[in-house]
C-alpha cells in the first residue's frame, strides 16, 4: 500500500520539481532582459512600463475593483513603495554591473530577512543563520570588488535592493493575513507604476522614446517573469518538498551567471566564482538547515 502510495506521489513530485526548475530559469533570464534594458531605457521609464503592465494583467483577476479602505490601504502602499525602491536600486545596478553578480547579489536577501526579523521585529535568531550572514557578507566581497577593497557602484546599489527585497517578502507575508492576495498584489503594483511614472516624467522624459524599442523586455518581466512565474512556482511548491523548492529556486543565481555568459559574454574571475559559491552556499544553509516549511517567496522580483 505505502509502495502504491509511493508511485502515485513520484511523478506528481517530479513535475513539480521540473515546473520549479523552469520558474528559476525564468527568473534567471529576467537579471538578462533587465541588463539589456538598463543599457537603453531610464530605470523610472523602464520600471513604470512593467509595472503598469503587470498592474493591468492584474486588474482581471479582481474584477477591476480594489478594496480600499483604512485596513488595506496602508498595506499596500508600503508594499508599493517597496516595490518601487527595490525594483529601481535594482534596475539601477544592473547598468554597472553584470546579471550574474546582480542574480547572485539579489537572492542574499533569502539570508537578509531573518536578519532584519531579529533587528525590527525581535526575531530569535538560529545559529546557522549568522553562519549564513557571514559567509554572505565574505561572498558579496569577493562577488563585488573581486578581493580589492573597492566594491562596484552596480554591485552596491543592487545589494541595498536585496535589502529592499527582504523587507517587502517581510511585508508580503504580513500583509496578506490582512488582506486577499490578488488585492494585495495589484495593489502594489499600481502604488509602484504611479510612483515611476511620476519620478520618470519628472527626472527622465528623455528616456521616453527609447521605452518603446525595448518593448520586448518590458512584456517578458510583466507577463512571463511576473504573471507566469509566480503562477508556476505557486503550482510547484504544493507538491514539492520545501528542500526540493528551496534549491531549485535557487538555481535562478546560477541561471542569471550563464546567461550572462552566454548572450552578454560576462566573465567572472576565479576569486568572483568563489563569492558567488559562498553566497549560493549560504544562501541553502539558511533555507536547508532549519528545516523551514517552506523558502520565502519571491513576490515581486
Amino acid at each position: 500500500m505505502l509502495s502504491a502510495s509511493y508511485d502515485k506521489l513520484a511523478p506528481m513530485r517530479l513535475k513539480a520539481d521540473l515546473t520549479l526548475l523552469f520558474v528559476a530559469l525564468i527568473w534567471g533570464f529576467s537579471f538578462i532582459v533587465q541588463r539589456t534594458a538598463a543599457q537603453q531605457v531610464g530605470m523610472f521609464v523602464f520600471n513604470a512600463a512593467r509595472w503598469s503592465l503587470g498592474a493591468l494583467i492584474m486588474l482581471p483577476f479582481v474584477r477591476f475593483r480594489l478594496n480600499l479602505n483604512r485596513s488595506t490601504l496602508p498595506w499596500m502602499l508600503t508594499g508599493g513603495a517597496l516595490l518601487f525602491f527595490a525594483s529601481g536600486l535594482q534596475q539601477a545596478g544592473l547598468e554597472f554591473t553584470t546579471a550574474g553578480n546582480a542574480g547572485f547579489i539579489t537572492d542574499a536577501y533569502v539570508v537578509i530577512i531573518p536578519l532584519l526579523l531579529s533587528i525590527f521585529w525581535k526575531e530569535k535568531l538560529s545559529w546557522y543563520i549568522w553562519l549564513a550572514a557571514l559567509i554572505t557578507t565574505i561572498g558579496v566581497y569577493l562577488l563585488g570588488g573581486a578581493g580589492k577593497i573597492d566594491i562596484n557602484l552596480g554591485d552596491a546599489l543592487v545589494l541595498a535592493g536585496a535589502v529592499l527585497w527582504a523587507l517587502h517578502v517581510i511585508i508580503t507575508g504580513k500583509g496578506v493575513k490582512k488582506l486577499r492576495v490578488l488585492q494585495f498584489v495589484t495593489g502594489q503594483y499600481l502604488v509602484c507604476a504611479i510612483l515611476n511614472i511620476t519620478f520618470g516624467l519628472w527626472l527622465q522624459q528623455d528616456s521616453i522614446p527609447r521605452l518603446f524599442p525595448a518593448w520586448m523586455h518590458i512584456v517578458y518581466l510583466a507577463i512571463a517573469a511576473t504573471g507566469i512565474g509566480f503562477t508556476l512556482q505557486a503550482y510547484g511548491q504544493q507538491h514539492a518538498p520545501p528542500a526540493d523548492a528551496a534549491i531549485i529556486l535557487s538555481l535562478e543565481t546560477v541561471f542569471a551567471g550563464l546567461f550572462g555568459w552566454l548572450l552578454l559574454s560576462e566573465k567572472m574571475t576565479s576569486i568572483q566564482l568563489v563569492g558567488c559559491s559562498l553566497i549560493m552556499g549560504a544562501i541553502l544553509l539558511s533555507q536547508l538547515i532549519g528545516g523551514r516549511e517552506a523558502s520565502p517567496t519571491r513576490l515581486l522580483e
